[in-house]
């Protein structure tokens, strides 16, 4: 390994590589994704794009140790996944990666602080001081006691990002980030996602929208299941 490989290979929180996922139906077999190799470096924003069908919300489950592939391998922060038991992949997961989805999935009875400690709730210790840090940084300190439905989609998807950096995540997923939002919230919160990656966390964002690709480093094309497809 020279040494630009081994400073390569110490930056990559998530890696798969000839990562395929069959789906078997009484029709037969569907082909989700074929031979993917895809890698997300430390501070490194990607954006993943495709049409509808591609295969892109597969590769985010794959990613995020939520699907196992049919075959091929994945690391999360140069360690195979394969092999790991459910609870260990559900350790995982909480230690390493952090999901913002498209439609939020705030718990509406809970104010902003709470939703955003929540995935705090079996560990040790009260995250509430962390949550109330984050909440600040992404301009919500005045939003603490809120509820969702007394947020705008906005400020919703703030408290989301809050929520999926609690745990220190290695990782970012980000499905849609700006697919419920006018630009100029998008263009917000896309900027809070960069500052995210300028603090080592790499973020993968899986999207339709054209200005998520103005804030990546890289843009990976999935068509029909594989990387570069036409």
């Amino acid at each position: 390994m020279t040494p630009n490989q081994k400073r390569e290979a110490e930056s990559t929180q998530l890696r798969l590589e000839g990562v395929t996922k069959r789906y078997e139906s009484g029709g037969g077999s569907v082909t989700a994704l074929e031979d993917v190799d895809f890698a997300v470096q430390r501070g490194e924003v990607v954006a993943v794009v495709g049409p509808s069908g591609s295969g892109k919300s597969t590769m985010l489950n794959v990613l995020g140790l939520l699907d196992e592939p049919t075959s091929g391998s994945v690391e999360l922060r140069g360690r195979p996944v394969a092999g790991l038991s459910p609870s260990e992949r559900t350790d995982a997961r909480r230690e390493s990666i952090g999901f913002v989805f498209q439609d939020f999935h705030l718990l509406p009875t809970l104010t902003a602080v709470e939703n955003v400690r929540l995935p705090t709730a079996f560990l040790p210790g009260d995250a509430t001081g962390r949550a109330r840090d984050l909440l600040e940084r992404v301009g919500l300190g005045d939003r603490l006691s809120h509820t969702p439905d007394e947020l705008s989609g906005g400020q919703k998807q703030r408290v989301a990002l809050a929520r999926a950096l609690v745990n220190e995540p290695a990782v970012l997923l980000a499905d849609e980030p700006t697919g419920n939002l006018d630009r100029g919230t998008g263009t917000r919160i896309l900027d809070e996602i960069r500052g995210i990656s300028d603090g080592g966390v790499g973020v993968v964002a899986v999207t339709h929208d054209d200005l998520v690709t103005e804030y990546t480093d890289r843009t990976v094309r999935l068509v029909d299941g594989v990387v570069g497809g036409a």
